[in-house]
């Protein structure tokens, strides 16, 4: 699971940085150096890898047929990681659209477009991802699962039976004061 971990962290770490770069041309021939980070080309990938953190952990405190289908999520996570990933590692629309707020159009041009490696290690962060799921749904049925320890079966606990209460005890002798008894026991104490 060493595995998936890293990859959530690929991927949560490459969806911050620069993805694309280019030069938005303005008006009389003003032009601006544009950024997008993973996030603002999508958002897939962030929000896939925080997903797979959470199947990482769930794999390990469900049974059955439910680590099944939690590892068959950490699949999909992966999945949807890579195929996002490799999707924005050529889109050019949060660049424009960045371009056209700063130019104040509502549609400009970017031009010298360049691509960092960003998009590849969130890529290489979902394939890890990926084989994360891939090894829970075959190993899995075989790890360990969390106690049950201190969960609460169906039967009722047993009750212990009450120690007799030693009635030379501060608070006994409130308690049959309360009552209206003697705590002294009378005259033959």
């Amino acid at each position: 699971m060493t595995l998936g971990a890293l990859g959530a962290a690929l991927v949560l770490l490459a969806s911050g940085r620069t993805w694309s770069e280019g030069t938005a041309a303005a008006e009389r021939g003003i032009s601006m150096a544009q950024q997008a980070s993973g996030q603002e080309v999508t958002a897939l990938p962030g929000a896939l890898a925080v997903v797979g953190l959470a199947a990482l952990v769930a794999v390990f405190a469900v049974r059955g047929a439910g680590r099944r289908l939690v590892a068959g999520l950490l699949v999909m996570s992966g999945a949807g990681v890579v195929g996002a990933s490799v999707t924005g590692l050529s889109d050019t629309t949060a660049l424009e659209e960045k371009a056209a707020k700063v130019a104040g159009l509502t549609r400009a041009s970017i031009e010298g477009v360049g691509h960092t490696a960003w998009p590849w290690v969130a890529v290489a962060g979902g394939v890890l991802l990926l084989l994360a799921g891939l090894l829970a749904l075959r190993f899995g049925p075989q790890w360990p699962a969390m106690s049950g320890r201190y969960e609460r079966g169906d039967a009722p606990a047993p009750r212990r039976a009450k120690a007799p209460a030693d009635p030379d005890r501060p608070e006994e002798l409130w308690k049959a004061l309360d009552r209206g008894e003697d705590p002294t026991g009378g005259p033959g104490r």
